[in-house]
């Protein structure tokens, strides 16, 4: 992570103490990305985060996360407290929310599947939340030109459909008895006429924090979230990287049944396949072969043991 010459532990108690009126103390720059900076410090009794970014642009993502949180809370799923998204004191896009003390999920093996059955609970209240348009531009957003009323406008506009198949098929990463299949998917899914709803868009146990009982205390990272269609969206995220067990103990929770997911799971399929088209255009501009290799094992079957 590159340092930000202006994003210090004193920036961020300039923001906490105008915002809560009192001296923010023990503060301490924890993890961060690329252009995100997270800072921990007590305020009078609370422990609050302040996370920072040199990226003026992430003003929108903070306000979706706000606007998203503030709804699922409202459906009894565990999120953070967000208390205040602004730009206004420093110059650059800032959120404050009250630390949440727990657990990470992804260190809990004994109890993985009851965390992941309660996960497919929440998924479900996430996924039954409505909104208005398609892709990352929804309820949260006054503006009106860079919506996508329709689904369609979505695939074509947002997701880049049409590139990412092309991406696919220049780096003959996939058979192309399995490319055909992903381009009669996509024209199925051009015909979905279902109305969007909230979706969170990373729902995998890395962004889970869990209580002292092995519980679900807390829903983090909802910087990705999207108004789709569920639950394909939701589920091509977050199944992809779970066993086959763990996938039924999700599902179970969210009240698919095997018989409802074997109808969609084509399409589910096609959706993660389509994320992967990033990954492999930049490995093939960086001519990391290794990397490349990797893709086409997993995109053309070769790790699935369950079927030929």
């Amino acid at each position: 992570m590159k340092d930000h010459p202006a994003i210090t532990p004193k920036l961020a108690a300039r923001v906490l103490e105008f915002h809560l009126g009192k001296e923010a103390k023990a503060i301490t720059r924890i993890h961060g990305g690329l252009a995100n900076f997270v800072f921990e410090a007590r305020v009078g009794k609370e422990d609050l985060v302040v996370r920072v970014s040199s990226a003026p642009a992430k003003l929108q993502v903070f306000m979706k996360e706000q606007w998203a949180v503030s709804a699922a809370r409202k459906k009894q799923v565990p999120t953070p407290e967000i208390l205040e998204v602004s730009n206004d004191i420093v110059g650059l896009p800032y959120m404050i929310s009250r630390k949440v003390v727990g657990q990470p999920a992804s260190g809990n093996g004994h109890q993985r599947m009851a965390v992941l059955h309660e996960l497919g609970c929440y998924a479900a209240r996430i996924n039954a939340i409505e909104t208005h348009d398609y892709g990352h531009i929804f309820d949260w957003s006054p503006n009106e030109l860079s919506r996508n009323r329709t689904w369609l406008e979505y695939l074509e506009q947002e997701l880049n459909v049409n590139e990412r198949l092309e991406i696919l098929k220049r780096s003959r990463v996939m058979e192309d008895a399995r490319l055909s299949r992903l381009r009669r998917e996509v024209e199925q899914m051009r015909r979905w006429k279902s109305k969007p709803s909230l979706s969170h868009g990373d729902l995998r146990l890395k962004n889970v924090i869990l209580d002292e009982k092995g519980r679900i205390r807390t829903i983090l990272d909802w910087e990705n979230c999207t108004s789709h269609i569920a639950p394909y969206w939701e589920l091509s995220i977050a199944l992809h990287d779970l066993s086959m067990d763990e996938k039924q103990a999700f599902l179970e929770g969210y009240g698919l049944n095997l018989k409802e997911y074997m109808r969609m799971a084509s399409a589910i399929k096609a959706l993660n396949v389509l994320n992967y088209a990033r990954s492999v255009r930049h490995a093939v501009e960086r001519k990391d072969k290794k990397r490349l290799l990797g893709l086409r094992a997993r995109l053309n079957g070769t790790f699935d043991l369950y079927s030929l």
